[in-house]
């Protein structure tokens, strides 16, 4: 161990020891962003920096386990991604295939798919299906994978769900109109069911959502880290959850 990796480690001691794990985060989300300019930076392939950036996800979760932290919510695919070519796109998806396996055969955490299926390849949609089922009973951390995920997306599906329910019962749409409102939808989102996210981490220094969970984040508080995903430490996943701990939320007001 060299002189950096062990001022590393103290500092990142140092920060967990001041940590209150009662006033962590219960559920985080977070957009895993920089992969591609992580490997251009490095050197590297535009697939590896999507391999080093899955390989990160096990220790994350790990440090979440350590911390308290309850639900945790991945972005891995967005709608929009799935416009990239076939080139780009076929690889990555190979890639999270594994990843969601690698989740599931860990049987330390529960997943559960957040998106629409429908969008994502046949092959996909099985990895997604056979995680959830396989690790429905796992007594751990909630997963969150989101692929094939749009903020919008999600909203647009929740309000057909909403309104396919309420066709079913015979409801018309002057009665639906007239008792509506913010719970209703937030029963028929991927997320029913579960705690808003407390905090939202994005990595890469980007300092906006991209359409991450439009309705679920609205009073989250938020986090932008400079680091690539890949490059993503301990210390600073610690330094969000300090930097989460030292606001006053104020839930909007």
């Amino acid at each position: 161990m060299d002189l950096r990796d062990l001022v590393y480690r103290l500092y990142a001691r140092r920060v967990e020891s001041k940590l209150d794990v009662e006033q962590s985060p219960k559920h985080i989300g977070v957009i895993l962003d920089g992969n591609r300019r992580w490997a251009k930076a490095s050197g590297g392939t535009t697939v590896q920096g999507h391999r080093a950036g899955a390989d990160k996800i096990q220790e994350m979760l790990g440090w979440c386990g350590e911390t308290g932290v309850e639900v945790v919510t991945l972005w891995l695919l967005s709608t929009d991604n799935l416009n990239r070519p076939a080139v780009e796109l076929n690889p990555l998806l190979g890639i999270i295939e594994d990843a969601v396996r690698g989740l599931a055969e860990a049987r330390r955490w529960r997943v559960h798919h957040v998106g629409t299926l429908d969008l994502l390849p046949a092959r996909t949609q099985t990895v997604l299906k056979e995680a959830e089922e396989a690790t429905r009973d796992i007594d751990g951390i909630l997963v969150n994978v989101a692929v094939g995920y749009g903020g919008r997306q999600e909203i647009a599906d929740a309000v057909r769900s909403l309104l396919s329910e309420h066709a079913a019962r015979g409801t018309s749409l002057e009665e639906l109109a007239e008792t509506l409102d913010v719970e209703h939808i937030s029963e028929h989102l991927y997320t029913r069911g579960q705690p808003d996210p407390d905090l939202v981490i994005r990595t890469s220094g980007e300092q906006r959502l991209s359409g991450f969970m439009l309705w679920q984040s609205a009073h989250s508080e938020y986090y932008f880290c400079e680091a690539f995903w890949p490059a993503f430490r301990k210390v600073d996943f610690l330094r969000a959850l300090r930097n989460y701990a030292d606001r006053h939320r104020r839930y909007g007001t």
